[in-house]
């Protein structure tokens, strides 16, 4: 009988997160895919992934909406609470025999929380690391309520160890983006004119040169999300080279910064900065390694930009401590600082490939090991 394995996708980054071991658990013939789209992964302010979803041939098997508006840090509890509630009829329903939960974004607690309390194996892609912000307290939960762990290097082998977790339950799998950041690498293909052509604000000439900016608010930071953002702004545009900027997640503080964005689109004619939603990540990737370099607190700037070797600039606390490789400049929320980064980085070409998150087969390790691995909610923790 085949394993029924259900994955459950909050938000559009987690799913470039999976992408691969969705496409390789599906073509695995004994395992059962399933997948819940919830939160934020349905809503078009901030990029929905259904019809991406249904385009790379994973349809959703159960669709939850979930999420109050205000983007605020009461918002973001019971967004969490009502994913909670909706998730047990979805469990209950569908029955896996195991759940899929990505990384640490708030949401991903809904599905850990109510898995862990169902009895049901809990498999958590990407724990262990460490990052500057609500974040980490999450990941670190989900750990201690997971009981099969597929970490993406052997620092967050080290530390999901050091949590006390049964060594046998624990696997370096790399991160599932980092074989779709291989793809497009080896492909190595121009960014379609069509892409420059999404979002609103200048228009992007596809033969000059671009940067690209993804910042999002902190959560330990909310009440300053609009003035970090503004120092952002005020740098990109005395950089003044043609810029794409993409919309921030979901996060608490999120409203100021979309506020602040909206507020000098439409106060500056002269602005040299096309704003986007979302792209499916196969062209999004192709986007941002086309791109001069990345700005803002993205921890795509950490993974994905490490294999492409696309100069990065990162602001901010958001991705404190987490590994990185040396296409990273770390800066505050400066204006000065971060245009000198920028010009730095911009000119400077591509660093050397890193693979500290992985080689290009995440995806297939992990659909071997949930194919292989013993399921079991019962485990004895090792102080």
């Amino acid at each position: 009988m085949k394993r029924k394995i259900c994955c459950v996708i909050t938000a559009r980054p987690s799913y470039a997160r999976v992408k691969s071991a969705l496409i390789a658990i599906k073509n695995n013939k004994n395992l059962e895919l399933q997948i819940v789209l919830t939160s934020s992964a349905l809503l078009d302010k901030y990029g929905s992934i259904v019809k991406v979803l249904k385009e790379d041939g994973l349809n959703p098997t159960k669709i939850i909406y979930n999420v109050l508006e205000g983007e605020s840090l009461l918002t973001s509890v019971k967004t969490t609470a009502l994913g909670m509630m909706e998730l047990a009829s979805a469990f209950e329903s569908l029955r896996p025999d195991a759940v899929i939960t990505i990384a640490d974004r708030y949401e991903t607690m809904a599905s850990a929380i109510t898995a862990a309390y169902m009895n049901i194996p809990l498999i958590h892609i990407q724990g262990g690391e460490v990052t500057g912000s609500i974040d980490e307290k999450v990941r670190h939960s989900v750990t201690k309520l997971s009981d099969v762990h597929l970490v993406s290097n052997q620092d967050a082998y080290d530390r999901v160890c050091s949590l006390g977790e049964p060594i046998d339950k624990i696997f370096i799998t790399g991160c599932p983006s980092i074989d779709l950041a291989l793809e497009i690498k080896s492909l190595a293909e121009p960014t379609s004119s069509e892409l420059f052509e999404m979002g609103v604000g200048v228009k992007i000439k596809p033969e000059a040169p671009y940067i690209v900016v993804m910042q999002h608010p902190v959560t330990y930071e909310y009440e300053k999300a609009e003035s970090n953002i503004l120092h952002t702004l005020k740098a990109i545009e005395k950089f003044n080279m043609q810029t794409i900027w993409f919309w921030p997640n979901i996060d608490a503080g999120s409203d100021q910064v979309s506020k602040a964005l909206r507020k000098h689109r439409e106060f500056n004619n002269n602005s040299s900065i096309r704003f986007m939603k979302n792209l499916p990540p196969e062209k999004f990737l192709t986007l941002i390694n086309n791109s001069q370099c990345l700005i803002g607190n993205s921890s795509v700037g950490i993974r994905e930009s490490s294999i492409l070797g696309l100069p990065v600039v990162n602001i901010g606390s958001r991705q404190n401590s987490r590994l990185r490789a040396s296409n990273v400049l770390d800066v505050n929320y400066d204006e000065s600082k971060i245009f000198d980064a920028i010009s730095l980085q911009a000119n400077h070409g591509k660093y050397p490939s890193s693979d500290i998150y992985g080689n290009g087969d995440s995806g297939k390790k992990i659909a071997d090991i949930i194919e292989s691995v013993k399921l079991t909610t019962q485990k004895v923790i090792q102080y």
